[in-house]
């Protein structure tokens, strides 16, 4: 009997890599003031060329401005033109920014079928370490915002990162809180597994998460969690594919975006979709593709919207991908 996994034909867009934030273990940020935003017509020009490309989610992952930066507004600007121009060019973006207001979220629902963010991990010691100077790494603003989403109804992707200094325990009792806003709201539609890998770039040497334990790791995320929140892992940072299979079989059932890049990332780039697709159906698992937000939230979305996520589950492109 096959057995059935998913991925998001993606492609992210980055509108800054300057972030606020000093995150040891990052591989992405750049300090204020030392980035070009990206441009609205530079945006066009990339998503222009992938119009002829599988790519159905666009991923709008950006560093941090300080919220009360004067440049808070045309950076939050810039995402939402982004986001918009994205739709009108029939693709369906994904907004993964960092905190935000609850009326920057209220407003960038509107543009977006799901939105995300990682709560990483709620024990507060790590402010002592990996997030000392990452104010936005404070576990109660990262609750808030899933307490918001809920709120707003917003379809929404959330995860842990793991081997950070946390303990197996204190990362339980993370995956034990996002369980408890999902049961009041029912918003929560993935959550991620993220372990911690070395990257060229992050400014000090931080402990990595022995990948060898990723299995029991998911197979105690699939008790706590309910069912109804699928399981998610990056496979470009699991490089031994026997763990990949075993995530699998403990009860991972979704692989993220697969893209060109990992912007988060760098040094791990991801499989090739055809080397995926041969380890995996040599396996008893068939890859399938999915949209940005899962069907039983379509009625959360706005009708603008709606036609959106239909027009792409009935288009060429993506039935094409179905019938790979």
């Amino acid at each position: 009997m096959t057995k059935q996994i998913t991925y998001s034909p993606a492609y992210t867009l980055v509108p800054t890599y300057e972030c606020f934030n000093r995150c040891t273990y990052c591989n992405f940020r750049v300090d204020p003031y030392q980035d070009d935003w990206l441009t609205l017509e530079k945006s066009q020009t990339i998503l222009q060329k992938l119009q002829d490309e599988l790519v159905c989610e666009i991923l709008i992952l950006s560093g941090e401005v300080h919220p009360k930066s004067p440049r808070r507004k045309a950076w939050f600007q810039n995402i939402y033109n982004i986001c918009e121009l994205a739709l009108s060019m029939s693709f369906l973006p994904h907004t993964n920014v960092g905190i935000l207001s609850f009326s920057e979220m209220e407003t960038l629902k509107t543009v977006n079928p799901s939105m995300g963010l990682m709560l990483e991990q709620i024990t507060p010691k790590l402010l002592k370490s990996v997030h000392h100077y990452a104010p936005s790494k404070l576990p109660s603003l990262r609750l808030q915002q899933l307490e918001w989403a809920g709120q707003l109804k917003i379809p929404f992707t959330t995860g842990i990162l793991l081997g950070i200094g946390e303990t197996k325990e204190q990362s339980w009792q993370t995956l034990e809180a996002i369980a408890s806003i999902h049961q009041q709201w029912h918003h929560i539609q993935e959550v991620i597994l993220q372990p911690h890998r070395p990257g060229s770039k992050q400014p000090l040497e931080v402990a990595t998460f022995p990948i060898n334990q990723l299995p029991k790791m998911v197979a105690k995320a699939r008790d706590i969690l309910p069912d109804s929140i699928t399981l998610q892992i990056p496979p470009n940072l699991i490089t031994d594919p026997k763990c990949l299979l075993d995530c699998l079989e403990a009860g991972a059932r979704d692989l993220g975006g697969i893209s060109p890049k990992d912007e988060v990332n760098p040094d791990y780039p991801h499989f090739s979709y055809d080397g995926l697709v041969n380890l995996l159906s040599s396996h008893g698992w068939q890859l399938g593709p999915r949209l940005p937000v899962y069907p039983h939230y379509y009625d959360w979305l706005s009708l603008s919207l709606q036609k959106a996520v239909s027009s792409w589950e009935n288009s060429s492109h993506f039935q094409s991908l179905l019938s790979i």
